[in-house]
């Protein structure tokens, strides 16, 4: 016999027990920590959750912004197409003074 398992069984117990003992100490211990992981998992479940929410609300309160790019290409389509009106009309104006102009002489 070793000095350990002399000294152990001195005072009553035997290698076996303390190896039991130690797998329980162990056991409890991994207990204890997949308890906090479940518990922080939860957590993380619900913020997440909340998370969410918050994004859809953005998501939702920023289309109108997002949708500012399609206006701007539209009103720059608007404006081209006003610019050749505008050129258009000024031809027009030319040509009918130019004829009034003819017309009074």
């Amino acid at each position: 016999m070793s000095a350990i398992t002399t000294w152990v069984n001195g005072i009553g117990l035997s290698v076996w027990s303390l190896g039991f003992i130690l797998a329980l100490v162990v056991t409890v211990v991994v207990v204890l920590l997949l308890l906090g992981i479940i518990m922080q998992a939860r957590r993380i479940l619900r913020l997440a959750k909340t998370a969410s929410t918050v994004v859809s609300d953005i998501d939702l309160n920023t289309r109108s912004v997002w949708a500012l790019r399609d206006t701007n290409a539209v009103a720059g389509q608007i404006l081209e197409g006003a610019k050749a009106i505008e050129g258009n009309a000024g031809a027009i104006v030319g040509a009918l003074a130019a004829s009034h102009r003819k017309t009074a002489a």
